[in-house]
């Protein structure tokens, strides 16, 4: 198995916000198959390539804009002859949130809308694309001056581009986020398949070979090429992202979690979800459970 780049993040506990402006992105300069807590933009100025999240495949383009929920698969595939320049927001879901107890909004609702369809790709008008590319450039100015108040003008800058996003999506005029735009019926056949059917034991390429009616070889081939991840790979990835869920969200143990989300061996599941998230399930239920208390209580 391929083991996952861990996305390290600068440790600012006032700000749990990280930016890549501007960067070019060419296959081998690209992360592989990474999986993370934090909400994610991608914002691509030009180029073009494939964007796989979790079960949906993308083409990528100028002005196109995914938005990624905490604990989803996904991973970018930009094309070796027209390279992609993208600006990444990465922050923690604390920065954003109510207004007050009386207003319903909440900027979280274009992620919980994207998790909600499996529909991660707006492609943002051009009429506001130099709107959004300013606030980009704005919060990427900030972090890099320290200017007195910078980690708050980051945020408001953050929450500005978001409540613009969101309302662009919530128009009625407005087309909702893209569906998925690329790759043979069968493997997006798949794909919704294993979203469904990850946890259990014949979730397997001979099955999945069996269930499609093409070849294991091919199967294997055009998954692999189309989404930079091997079969076994992206089980393990779901497996992990549903694992994580279930230690934040119930007070089963960690046998059960483990066997639940498809793991016989309570040692293999460890070994598989430190390589996911570089701490043991324990540890992760403590930290992560840990951070919200501090939160809330301040």
């Amino acid at each position: 198995m391929q083991k996952p780049l861990i996305k390290n993040f600068i440790n600012d506990h006032l700000l749990p916000l990280d930016i890549v402006f501007k960067d070019k992105k060419t296959p081998n300069r690209e992360l592989p198959e990474h999986l993370h807590d934090r909400f994610e933009l991608v914002y691509i100025y030009s180029g073009k390539g494939t964007f796989f999240l979790n079960q949906m495949l993308y083409e990528m383009n100028e002005g196109d804009l995914f938005i990624i929920p905490g604990n989803t698969v996904h991973q970018a595939l930009p094309d070796s002859e027209f390279p992609i320049t993208a600006t990444a927001v990465y922050f923690d879901s604390q920065l954003i949130g109510h207004y007050s107890a009386g207003d319903s909004f909440t900027n979280r609702q274009v992620f919980e809308r994207a998790r909600k369809y499996k529909s991660y790709k707006l492609v943002v008008p051009a009429a506001m694309r130099p709107h959004l590319e300013d606030k980009l450039k704005q919060m990427h100015e900030e972090l890099e001056q320290h200017e007195a108040g910078f980690r708050y003008a980051v945020q408001l800058h953050l929450n500005s581009l978001l409540i613009s996003i969101n309302r662009l999506i919530l128009k009625e005029s407005h087309p909702q986020l893209a569906a998925s735009d690329i790759g043979p019926p069968w493997l997006l056949n798949i794909l919704q398949h294993l979203d469904q059917f990850h946890t259990e034991q014949i979730a397997g390429l001979s099955y999945l070979a069996k269930h499609t009616s093409v070849s294991a070889a091919h199967l294997s081939r055009v998954f692999k090429q189309l989404t930079g991840m091997n079969i076994t790979d992206y089980v393990n990835a779901k497996r992990i992202s549903t694992a994580k869920e279930l230690l934040l969200t119930t007070d089963l143990g960690i046998d059960t979690i483990a066997h639940n989300c498809g793991y016989e061996s309570l040692p293999y599941f460890h070994k598989l979800f430190k390589k996911f998230t570089g701490v043991t399930p324990g540890v992760y239920r403590r930290k992560v459970m840990n951070e919200i208390s501090f939160q809330l209580d301040n």
